[in-house]
């Protein structure tokens, strides 16, 4: 990869402003995708990005670039200062950062950055291998090198490294689904998610409907992370909180959720994705979202901390320059566990109702209030006795996050990583880190397709 900190120092001295910053985004990684169990062509991708944000008189610019060649700086630094020329005012600009102690993170891989395309074939040709059913998905891994300069003297530089294992198992009415991610290849066993996929598969045969209505039900970590993040948009990041599109909104301080629940955004847990600071080169700090129920606080950057009242620091969640305007996001968050031992441990203490494996087709309805409405997928089954029972069709919902996380009667006690990143557009790898979790309230609102392709 390229030297990132020298581009962006480049970038920075190429500058027509009063102030700049740059940010670097490096990648070498590959994707080994199958379908119908036959590995396609695997690819190689090695690219690099520079994003300068330059400030003249309180008006700020932004420009991209992939051109990393002198004179191909000099143009992002021209389209820049033609940004900001033409900006308005921005009256809570806190200009940029001073330099800082970075925290000293884990996240970086020496093997999973060495791995070739013959090497993702290889570990997705394992999962293949694993499954007597059509396996659908890919292996994936590679290493990200962000760096931050700025013309105040900041400089910040890590490198990431991630792999994900994602298999989608299916055959005539049977679709299962599992999904394994990290920040070292070493701890993704291929073959064993595609055993988990087929397993779930071979159980959805046979799906039945459901009559719509409100439910006990039990939410894999696949389905809670997906809901949990859509949550996460508007609710746990400092702008929707200051444009009141939160559900916290004079809420902080409230008992909320089910005292059961304790939700962080914490960017240093090496059980998840750890990063040392920010797109601005701001440290990251661990922010407690919710304590046993109580709602504590939301994520901050510089730019919505100078917006508000009361004293706010950024916490260390700027996103890139390029979406600056989406406010910080909770990209680092993380689940407390609870008691139980496995997701069947929580059929037992729903007793009767329903377990979802995964969700789809997501959408929020009200931000405010936290409503998100969506499809159950790959592994529908009711819950019978305690037990996991016949296999469903995939169900339509419509759920209040809040009212859902209102009665927990469970959680499993091991939060898992799950991949909730969709690989489009640069690479940056986060996920989630949250148990399964059994609910009183899940809103079934109709059936959709049978399982199977």
């Amino acid at each position: 990869m390229i030297d990132a900190v020298e581009t962006a120092e480049r970038a920075v001295a190429a500058a027509q402003a009063d102030e700049a910053e740059a940010v670097v985004l490096a990648e070498r990684s590959g994707f080994a995708r199958f379908a119908g169990s036959e590995v396609h062509q695997p690819t190689l991708v090695e690219d690099a990005s520079v994003m300068l944000r330059v400030a003249l008189d309180g008006k700020v610019g932004v420009a991209a670039t992939n051109d990393l060649a002198d004179e191909g700086l000099r143009r992002l630094a021209r389209r820049a200062a033609e940004s900001a020329e033409s900006a308005p005012p921005k009256e809570s600009w806190p200009g940029f950062p001073e330099p800082a102690t970075l925290p000293s993170v884990s996240g970086y891989d020496a093997e999973t950055a060495a791995l070739e395309p013959d090497d993702q074939a290889r570990l997705a040709a394992a999962a293949i291998g694993a499954s007597s059913l059509p396996v659908y998905g890919y292996f994936t891994s590679g290493a990200t090198r962000v760096a931050v300069a700025s013309s105040r003297g900041l400089r910040a530089d890590q490198t990431l490294t991630d792999a994900t294992a994602l298999v989608l198992a299916a055959g005539d009415e049977a679709s299962g689904y599992a999904e394994r991610t990290a920040w070292r290849a070493g701890e993704i066993d291929p073959a064993a998610v595609a055993r988990e996929a087929e397993e779930k598969a071979q159980r959805t045969r046979g799906a039945r409907e459901l009559e719509p209505g409100r439910y006990a039900a039990v939410l894999e970590r696949y389905a809670f992370a997906e809901l949990l993040f859509y949550f996460s948009f508007d609710s746990f990041g400092a702008l929707g909180f200051l444009e009141e599109r939160s559900y916290f909104c004079g809420r902080l301080g409230e008992r909320l959720f089910d005292p059961k629940v304790s939700i962080a955004d914490d960017g240093l847990d090496a059980a998840g994705f750890p990063k040392a600071f920010d797109f601005e080169g701001v440290p990251k700090q661990p922010v407690p979202l919710v304590e046993a129920g109580v709602a504590r606080g939301v994520v901050w950057d510089r730019e919505t901390a100078a917006r508000a009242d009361g004293g706010h620091v950024s916490t260390g969640h700027a996103p890139t320059p390029l979406e600056r305007e989406d406010g910080p996001l909770a990209l680092g968050l993380s689940v407390a566990g609870g008691e139980a031992g496995s997701p069947e441990e929580l059929a037992e203490l729903v007793g009767d109702g329903i377990y979802v494996t995964r969700l789809h087709y997501l959408s929020i309805v009200d931000p405010r209030e936290g409503v998100i409405t969506g499809m159950t997928r790959d592994g529908t089954f009711r819950i019978r006795g305690g037990k996991v029972a016949e296999p469903l069709v995939n169900l339509r919902f419509t759920v209040s996050v809040p009212e859902l996380l209102s009665e927990v009667p469970g959680l499993t006690r091991e939060p898992i990583l799950a991949n909730v990143n969709d690989f489009y557009g640069a690479r940056y790898p986060y996920g989630v880190l949250t148990p399964s979790l059994a609910t009183a309230r899940f809103n079934v609102t109709g059936i959709g397709s049978r399982p199977g392709i």
